[in-house]
């Protein structure tokens, strides 16, 4: 018999009822240190006072209003964002393929409206993730996702990760633009190669077609830049930000420069929910906290300190571990050993990691995790990676 929950996940047997900082207690009462963050979501960990104080006043004044009027909170959260970016203005969704899907109409109506309607197709790469709707997958296209769901969306082309002379070879005369993560989340925290990002740059513009960043996974100060494109110092002319842009509350984004967005005129694209006060309250508390500076420098030591102990971690488990990659507080551990096998010891040892491709453990922690913290996860993990060589 079905459960009345659809069987869609694989979930670990653990319930958590409750959590604080960058702890969460299990319906046992145990405690569990959370290096996942919900999968980059509670960029300021469970139950931050300042976002529990946000949502408390917003609850009591207005939660939802649709966007048939105006919405304030909307407008100064969009204003933030724009004074922030490149970008000029923003639609606001409930999540990151909800902000794709706006990207991806976006591209496509920029053209139509310029008398090119043949240029539709956008250009993604292996090893991608955007997310699971049909148009989404289809961009991906990889068996992974798309198995069983067909047929697909037409008017996707797919190049190699970090290599332009496979973009090169597929930019036609269709091509409306790329879509790149500026480092590859779900893909295994595979970062684009140095100069990628900027080349890429260059042949969006040589060709005339628009650079989209998806930033779901990367922005909101996970690599100790508010975005991770800011590390390239190249713009995108289409980005996408979710997870933790809404430090736990459901929020999506989709920032543009004007001219990107000049088809996207009324009645081209809505979302009920989209940008409501309360979603927008808490997205706005959330920006002014990792905005800082201060906040900034503080997420790239405490980078640096867990760096430097998962890469000891990994000269003492060479059975288990192969190599550290990514950028920031969005680190991923190579495994030689089924990542599974080190999630699921991890859980022996009450520390929380997310699994990712290429065999990869993601860590992905509060962004405000604390130095003792750090060290703690350090000692957690090594405990796991011992558990695995154990039962080898």
């Amino acid at each position: 018999m079905i459960s009345p929950v659809l069987p869609a996940y694989a979930r670990a047997p653990l319930s958590f009822v409750e959590g604080q900082g960058s702890w969460l207690t299990e319906e046992s009462g145990e405690r569990y240190l959370d290096l996942g963050a919900g999968i980059a979501v509670n960029a300021l960990g469970h139950a931050h006072p300042a976002l529990v104080k946000v949502v408390e006043e917003q609850a009591r004044r207005l939660w939802h209003t649709s966007n048939l009027y105006r919405v304030p909170k909307q407008e100064e959260l969009a204003q933030k964002l724009v004074d922030l970016t490149f970008a000029d203005t923003v639609f606001f969704g409930n999540s990151g393929t909800e902000a794709m899907e706006c990207a991806i109409k976006m591209a496509r109506i920029y053209f139509a409206g310029s008398d090119t309607p043949e240029r539709h197709r956008l250009i993604t790469f292996d090893g991608s993730f955007h997310g699971r709707t049909i148009a989404a997958i289809s961009a991906v296209g990889t068996e992974k996702l798309t198995k069983g769901f067909g047929p697909m969306l037409p008017g996707f082309d797919q190049a190699s990760f970090g290599d332009i002379a496979s973009v090169e070879a597929v930019v036609g005369p269709e091509t409306a633009g790329v879509i790149v993560e500026p480092i590859q989340g779900e893909g295994g925290i595979r970062s684009a190669p140095e100069g990628f990002l900027r080349d890429l740059r260059e042949l969006c513009d040589r060709h005339g077609i628009l650079l989209i960043m998806d930033e779901i996974q990367t922005g909101v100060a996970r690599t100790g830049k508010l975005f991770a494109h800011e590390w390239s110092g190249v713009t995108p002319d289409i980005m996408t930000v979710a997870k933790g842009i809404g430090g736990g509350f459901p929020l999506g984004a989709c920032l543009a420069t004007e001219d990107a967005a000049r088809g996207m005129t009324a009645g081209t694209h809505g979302s009920t929910y989209g940008g409501n006060p309360m979603a927008c309250a808490v997205g706005s508390a959330v920006i002014d906290t990792v905005s800082n500076p201060e906040f900034l420098a503080e997420v790239s030591r405490t980078a640096g300190r867990f760096r430097q102990g998962l890469e000891a971690l990994v000269a003492s488990h060479p059975d288990v571990f192969e190599s550290v990659r990514g950028e920031g507080l969005m680190i991923g551990v190579v495994c030689r050993a089924p990542n599974m096998d080190v999630v699921n010891a991890g859980y022996g040892e009450h520390v929380l990691t997310v699994p990712a491709g290429e065999n990869v453990m993601r860590i992905l922690p509060p962004l405000n995790i604390t130095a003792d913290e750090v060290d703690e996860a350090l000692t957690r993990l090594d405990k796991a990676a011992t558990a695995v060589e154990t039962a080898a």
